[in-house]
C-alpha cells in the first residue's frame, strides 16, 4: 500500500518549508510531503502523482490558489485531492469562491501547527469518505437502484417476484419458478414484469446475482468458482461469461481493480 501524499503549494520559501516541517513531524513517515513553489509546478505534480490533499496559498504570482483549484477541478484524475486554501489576510470574496470550489478548509496566515494539523486531519477524513462513496457508486447498478426507488408503485405479483429472487439468490431462479410462485401464466408474468421493471426477468435476475457477486468479490477472498456457486451458477465459466457481458471485465479483473482503488483510499 502506498503512502498517502500531501502537496504544499506556496511561492514563499519560508512559509512553504515551515508547513512542510510541521507536517513532516506530525506525519512521522506515514505521509509523503511534497512541495511546489507555483501553480504550474503543482499541476505537473498532480498530473503524475496521486495526491490525497493539496494545501495552497491563495496569493501567488501568475496563477493564484483559486485558479489552481479551478484547473484541478477540470483535470481527469483517478481521484481528486481534498483542498485547503491559505490566505495572508481575511478576504470574504476569497472565502466565498473557495466554498464554491468545494474547498475543505480556508485558513488565515500565520497558521499555527495545531490549526494546520487539525485542518489536515479533517480534510483527509473528508477525502476518505468521498472515496468510499465513490467506490460504492462504482459497485452500484443504476437499474437496480431505479427498481428499488419504484418498488412502492409496483404491482403485488412483481413485488413478490423481486422478493422471491432475493430469497433464492443462491439458486438457479427461472421464470417458470417465479410465475408459479406468484400464480400467473408465464407469458403474462413475463410481459407484466418487463412493463413495470423496464428489463426482462432474466436480465433482472442476472443483474441481481452480479450485484451479490460484487459484494463477495470485494468483501471475501472466496475463489471465483465458489462465488459462482453461491449465486446459483453451475459453472465458473458461465459466471465469467455473464459477468464480462455486464461489466466488460472478468470477475478476477473486477476484484483486482476495485481492491486496488480501495487500497489507495
Amino acid at each position: 500500500m502506498r503512502n498517502r501524499t500531501i502537496l504544499i503549494v506556496d511561492d514563499e520559501p519560508r512559509s512553504r518549508e515551515g508547513m512542510k516541517k510541521m507536517l513532516s513531524a506530525w506525519a512521522m513517515g506515514e505521509y509523503d510531503i511534497m512541495t511546489a513553489d507555483n501553480g504550474f509546478a503543482a499541476l505537473a505534480i498532480l498530473g503524475e502523482t496521486p495526491v490525497d490533499l493539496m494545501i495552497s496559498d491563495i496569493s501567488m504570482p501568475e496563477m493564484n490558489g483559486l485558479s489552481l483549484v479551478e484547473k484541478l477541478n477540470d483535470m481527469l484524475l483517478p481521484r481528486r485531492p481534498s483542498v485547503i486554501l491559505i490566505s495572508g489576510y481575511a478576504e470574504f470574496e476569497y472565502a466565498r469562491q473557495a466554498i464554491q470550489l468545494s474547498v475543505i478548509n480556508y485558513l488565515l496566515k500565520p497558521v499555527s501547527k495545531d490549526k494546520l494539523v487539525a485542518a489536515v486531519e479533517e480534510a483527509l477524513r473528508a477525502g476518505e469518505e468521498n472515496n468510499r462513496i465513490g467506490l460504492l457508486q462504482k459497485m452500484a447498478d443504476p437499474q437496480l437502484i431505479a427498481v428499488k426507488e419504484e418498488e412502492a408503485v409496483l404491482s403485488d405479483p412483481v413485488r413478490m417476484a423481486i422478493q422471491y429472487v432475493d430469497e433464492h439468490i443462491e439458486e438457479a431462479v427461472s421464470l417458470k419458478d417465479v410465475s408459479e410462485h406468484v400464480h400467473l401464466n408465464g407469458s403474462y408474468f413475463s410481459s407484466l414484469f418487463k412493463e413495470q421493471i423496464h428489463m426482462t426477468f432474466s436480465e433482472y435476475v442476472a443483474r441481481r446475482k452480479l450485484h451479490k457477486a460484487k459484494e463477495l468479490l470485494l468483501k471475501t477472498n472466496l475463489p471465483i468458482a465458489e462465488i459462482a456457486e453461491r449465486i446459483g451458477y453451475q459453472t465458473a465459466k458461465y459466471f465469467n461469461k455473464v459477468f464480462k457481458e455486464y461489466e466488460s471485465m472478468s470477475p478476477g479483473q473486477y476484484r483486482s481493480e476495485m481492491n486496488k482503488t480501495e487500497a489507495d483510499i
